[in-house]
């Protein structure tokens, strides 16, 4: 018995049997892999060109369930099944519509891109749905992620969740930075690869930086009296007559500003 026939007999053994019933008919060698995709106990892999070299993404009847680098296949496949305990197969032509919403996806447009995310926590679970909304080109901190999934004290448990994101890219943990400001480290590559991406995105980590290092973590609007985070589109519109500099939401509070209801620097 090799290993496919072992993980779907041990998985699926009715699905086996049925197989096995097929008696002296010779199934073509493709059929076992497409069983074990469609009851999701095995994966396909395409490779993508990205701003930051190829990768390899991972697909199976629940969505897209993995995106690495590697050197080649057979060391993105070791990886896989390192980490899945799963077959996973190369394929020559993914689906269509499967890597035409990946290319949106990558390229800031709204798509319906389904994520296979069995493997994580509730907790992790939650944190990743919540970086999935940040938007392109803007940063958010750690503590901003705790706070919104209801655990305000989880800042280094997010940090952790999002270093274990199986789907990096396309979950876009590289939008999240330290609370502190600075950009961070990074699963897909460490903080060059990081700062390339938000880069490409029209972030300036050395502007970000810059920030950090002064303490400033939000930008007023003395027309408005809204404070936002400094990537935020609204904090971007403010000119730099207008532009008041906070260390913090207490001052921004005290000061008399609101936070944003969009980036929502604070909760209300």
């Amino acid at each position: 018995m090799d290993e496919f026939e072992h993980v779907l007999t041990m998985e699926a053994p009715e699905l086996m049997q049925g197989l096995r019933r097929l008696g002296d008919v010779k199934a073509p060698a493709s059929l076992l892999p497409a069983v074990l995709m469609r009851v999701g106990l095995g994966d396909a892999y395409w490779r993508l060109e990205t701003v930051i070299g190829p990768v390899f993404i991972a697909y199976n009847a629940h969505g897209i369930s993995a995106l690495m680098r590697a050197d080649d296949a057979a060391e993105f496949e070791r990886a896989f099944r390192l980490r899945f305990n799963r077959p996973v197969y190369p394929v020559l032509q993914p689906p269509a519509d499967l890597v035409r919403a990946v290319r949106q996806h990558l390229s800031g447009e709204r798509t319906r891109l389904h994520f296979d995310l069995r493997g994580v926590s509730a907790f992790e679970r939650a944190v990743l749905l919540k970086a999935l909304e940040i938007p392109r080109g803007q940063v958010r901190p750690y503590a901003w992620i705790a706070r919104e999934i209801g655990h305000p004290k989880a800042g280094r448990a997010v940090g952790t969740a999002l270093g274990h994101n199986p789907i990096p890219l396309l979950i876009p943990c590289h939008r999240v930075v330290r609370s502190d400001g600075h950009i961070g480290n990074y699963s897909l590559g460490g903080s060059p690869v990081k700062r390339a991406l938000l880069r490409a995105e029209g972030v300036d980590p050395d502007a970000l930086e810059a920030l950090a290092r002064a303490g400033i973590r939000y930008y007023g609007s003395e027309t408005t009296h809204i404070f936002c985070f400094p990537t935020c589109a609204h904090a971007r519109r403010i000119n730099d007559r207008h532009r008041v500099l906070f260390r913090t939401e207490k001052e921004a509070i005290q000061a008399g500003y609101r936070p944003c209801m969009v980036c929502r620097p604070m909760t209300a």
